[in-house]
């Protein structure tokens, strides 16, 4: 008997946004779009649903409710393609998945027993996605129809009986147009079981010229088929190595690399790909499989350099009883054009460095080896972070302004005498070292982030400074005197030029 798993994320953009954003989560926050009169509110959180925002609701008549919602821009694009890699990941449950708008729905016909039946694959579904931050609402029925149907209003198990299953729920539950809903509704016809007491040749009538509600009914039903229908997914490049007797010598791993890399190579050629992550999988004789992978800081399909990767890490695979086949896959690719590096066939710098990165994650992890990066804020303590080295790099537009070669983690408090409590600094102690300061260059004003500092934070006055021994320091004025928040203003530094 057919079984479909349908699986809806009613929370998928407001969750999505959280992930990315600095804002409490009891914020009332709502994401919104473009709409013909002004913006429409496209989610939103739980906060400000409880102070009676709604998606579909204009964002005008939501802040008349209440004026201290934080709007934010949605963006659909990017939800969308968050679905998409969770279809690719939802493959653990089955081969066959079909995004299905903010959801999926997948043919688990034969598949329930993998895991403990289906309330055990539900509770798997649930759990999996509740681990990567995602709300998910699951229903099995015999029809792709139903199953959504469920899903949105009745998460459940149904069995043979599906139309004692949907009979309570709201007509929307067939997926009709909001006019058509509407017009069921007039005629008094609220619920999917008072629909189906109607006679089909008089719901054929009544709507002959519009909607097909009857085949809508049919479908829910499964009188009428509705095969599901998976988007094609391109394999990442691989190749396989079959023995013909079990190899037990610990160099198997490297002796196969060698024989797999080239075939490998010639397939990202074709497809003008580069791998950024090769895994080399030694299939043994008892059934288990024994891995080794590397990654890479840009895309690469150099063979010497993949081999002098992964080359250690394969000789190091324990073959325990026998290999009998090997398989090398890039299972993270990019595209890569052909490319001339120079006329005078020198080495790329960026090349280069992008190999020795590579090198040293190997060696010593890719913990270990890290790259600071730009992050977008003017506070100069948020204007920069660690990341992998071998992470997706984003280009930021940075601001042209001059800043320290040496920036230390926390400002440190320093004592500063001024002439007024509005003048120059003239000399500062620092680490029990008193500064007599030469020239000054400044201020640089910075006002608190907002939308992030609490009501009480400071903005700040930096200033460029030289003390009579030619040292240059990057140090700032918090606060004002009269500003309301706080007592006198502090000083601290938090750099050091050259």
């Amino acid at each position: 008997m057919t079984r479909i798993l349908s699986i809806w994320l009613p929370a998928l953009a407001i969750e999505r946004w959280a992930k990315n954003a600095d804002c409490s989560p009891d914020a009332p926050v709502v994401l919104t779009v473009e709409g013909t009169h002004g913006f429409i509110i496209h989610a939103v959180t739980q906060a400000a649903a409880e102070r009676g925002a709604r998606a579909g609701a204009r964002l005008t008549d939501a802040r008349a409710l209440d004026p201290t919602l934080i709007a934010e821009p949605a963006d659909p694009s990017a939800d969308a393609r968050l679905v998409e890699r969770l279809a690719r990941w939802a493959g653990r449950w089955s081969p066959l998945v079909e995004v299905d708008g903010d959801g999926f729905r997948l043919d688990v016909s034969g598949v329930a027993h993998l895991f403990g039946g289906e309330q055990g694959l539900a509770r798997d579904v649930h759990r999996c996605f509740a681990r990567v931050g995602l709300t998910a609402r699951v229903a099995i029925a015999p029809t792709a129809a139903a199953a959504w149907a469920l899903a949105h209003q009745a998460p459940c198990i149904c069995g043979a009986d599906v139309a004692a299953r949907l009979a309570p729920l709201h007509v929307s539950a067939l997926r009709l147009g909001a006019d058509t809903v509407r017009t069921l509704e007039r005629l008094g016809l609220k619920t999917v079981g008072a629909l189906i007491d109607v006679p089909r040749l008089a719901l054929a009538r009544r709507f002959r010229g519009g909607e097909d509600v009857v085949d809508a009914l049919d479908r829910a039903l499964g009188r009428k088929l509705e095969p599901l229908t998976a988007a094609p997914v391109d394999p990442p490049p691989r190749a396989a190595l079959r023995l013909e007797e079990p190899a037990t010598h610990p160099e198997a791993g490297a002796q196969a690399l060698e024989r797999l890399i080239p075939d490998l190579v010639r397939q990202l050629q074709e497809r003008h790909l580069g791998a950024r992550r090769l895994a080399l999988h030694g299939f043994r004789v008892d059934g288990s499989v024994a891995t080794a992978s590397v990654a890479t800081a840009i895309a690469s399909r150099d063979p010497r350099h993949l081999q002098r990767l992964l080359a250690d890490k394969a000789a190091a695979l324990d073959p325990g009883f026998g290999f009998d086949a090997f398989a090398l896959v890039a299972d993270w690719i990019e595209g890569q054009g052909a490319a001339q590096d120079s006329l005078v066939e020198e080495p790329s710098g960026e090349r280069e460095l992008a190999r020795l990165v590579d090198r040293l994650t190997v060696k010593l992890g890719p913990r270990a080896v890290r790259r600071p990066r730009p992050e977008e804020s003017h506070l100069p303590e948020r204007a920069s972070g660690w990341v992998s080295a071998l992470a997706k790099s984003e280009a930021i537009a940075l601001p042209p302004v001059q800043r320290p070669q040496r920036l230390l983690d926390r400002p440190e408090a320093i004592d500063v005498i001024y002439a007024t409590p509005e003048g120059m600094p003239r000399r500062f102690v620092w680490r029990r070292a008193v500064h007599d300061i030469a020239r000054v260059e400044g201020p640089e004003r910075i006002a608190p982030e907002w939308w992030r500092s609490p009501s009480s934070a400071r903005l700040r006055d930096y200033y460029r400074v030289e003390d009579a021994t030619g040292r240059r320091y990057w140090i700032y004025r918090e606060g004002l005197i009269g500003d309301g928040r706080g007592d006198l203003p502090g000083w601290y530094i938090h750099g050091l030029f050259g």
